[in-house]
This record gives structure tokens, C-alpha cells and sequence, in this order.
């Protein structure tokens, strides 16, 4: 289990965030920027211990209507190699030193763990405490898989990004996040399977909501 670490981060996540969200094609806040307030999230552990996995929300006020950003990260203490376009920035952590902080959607291994959240092999750890699982979080997969591990191909949109495998089963992480209507996430019609976890409105409120869904090709005929 990851250990998570009392310290400083400078710069923080937010402020890296702050100077990254716009150049993302599903940022619709100010064009001078965000303003981020930390709403929620969750990790996952990567097995060898390496890597710092955070499912990160962030509500950002600066727009016309608040919004709410899933963005999945992971704090390296070496750069990736291949992966100079999906680098977020460079923060100096009070007990590691320099982390190198990457969108999670183009690293493998937090990709693979998020498959296998979505299988149900991993459990959610809460954001921010040691070997604690976070019961907010919940998954579901009809049939019993497997899911690939690999999803090379990433393609940002306007609201998400999908990350498609090699036979074509995608992972779509929501980037921009909805509460349920009802206050408990459902799957959508035509999803193989999903991730839903909570968050801090805007007004104070908790909520839940979708946050990944799993999409796969339709059988060969």
C-alpha cells in the first residue's frame, strides 16, 4: 500500500493544474484560467510500489457555471520515457524530492490498475490516508471479463478521453463530471461495465456520479 506523506508540494497539484487545464480540449472555464478548489478523489496503488496513482477531482469556478474535473495523475520520481506530451509539470516533494507529474491516462501502469478496478482485481484507496479503502467508490462489469490491460491509443474530446485497446474495448475517463440525478450512479445503455465515486459540489454538498465507463466492440458477425 501507497504511503501517503504529511508534507509540502511546490508547486502544488492545483497550481500546476491551474497552468495545465487550459491547453485540454474538455477545459471549458476562463480563458485566463481556472480558479481550482480540491473537491475529492481517490488512488490506486501501482503493485511494485513505484508509482503514485490519484484519481483527482477539482471544481473550478472561473466559468459561466461551475464545473467539475476528473484528473487522473501520477507523480514518478523519473521522467517516462515517450511521454513528454502528457507531462503536467515538475513539483518538488518535502520527503521524495523531485516528482515528475503525468496525466495518468497516458501511463501504463495507472491505466492498468484502472482496468483492473473495473474487473474488480484492485480495491480504491481513500485519497488521503494510508492503507485505507475508500467505500465511496464503487464498479461494476457485466460478465466477468477479462479487461485488456493495455489501452495505447488516447484521444482527448471535448468532455472525455478514451483509451481503446488493441480489439477495440475502450475505457472512457469522464473528464468532465455530473452528478447522478438521483444521487446514485447507474450504468449507461450500452456500457460493459464503469467506476463511480463522490465529490464536493460547489454549494458544499456531497454527490456521486459516473466517472469511468467501459465500452466494448460489438461481436463479430
Amino acid at each position: 500500500m501507497a504511503v501517503i506523506h504529511r508534507t509540502t508540494l511546490e508547486p502544488t497539484k492545483l497550481e500546476l493544474l491551474t497552468a495545465w487545464l487550459p491547453s485540454r480540449p474538455w477545459y471549458h472555464g476562463a480563458p485566463e484560467g481556472p480558479r481550482l478548489t480540491r473537491a475529492g478523489g481517490f488512488r490506486l496503488d501501482d503493485p511494485q510500489g513505484e508509482v503514485g496513482i490519484e484519481f483527482l477531482v477539482a471544481t473550478d469556478a472561473s466559468g459561466s457555471a461551475p464545473a467539475a474535473y476528473l484528473v487522473p495523475l501520477t507523480y514518478r520520481g523519473a521522467p517516462l520515457d515517450g511521454a513528454d506530451a502528457a507531462l503536467v509539470g515538475t513539483t518538488e516533494h518535502g520527503v521524495l524530492g523531485r516528482r515528475w507529474v503525468y496525466d495518468a491516462c497516458h501511463d501504463p501502469v495507472a491505466v492498468a490498475e484502472l482496468a483492473a478496478l473495473v474487473e474488480g482485481r484492485v480495491e480504491p484507496q481513500a485519497q488521503s490516508a494510508s492503507d485505507t479503502p475508500d467505500r465511496e467508490v464503487t464498479r461494476a462489469l457485466a460478465g466477468e471479463g477479462p479487461v485488456p490491460a493495455e489501452f495505447p491509443a488516447v484521444m482527448d474530446t471535448g468532455e472525455h478521453t478514451e483509451l481503446t485497446a488493441p480489439d477495440g474495448t475502450v475505457l472512457r475517463v469522464l473528464r468532465v463530471l455530473h452528478p447522478a440525478p438521483d444521487g446514485t450512479p447507474q450504468a449507461e445503455p450500452g456500457a460493459a461495465g464503469h467506476v463511480a465515486g463522490a465529490w464536493e459540489a460547489e454549494d458544499g454538498t456531497r454527490v456521486q456520479g459516473l466517472m469511468v465507463l467501459l465500452l466494448t466492440p460489438p461481436p463479430a458477425p
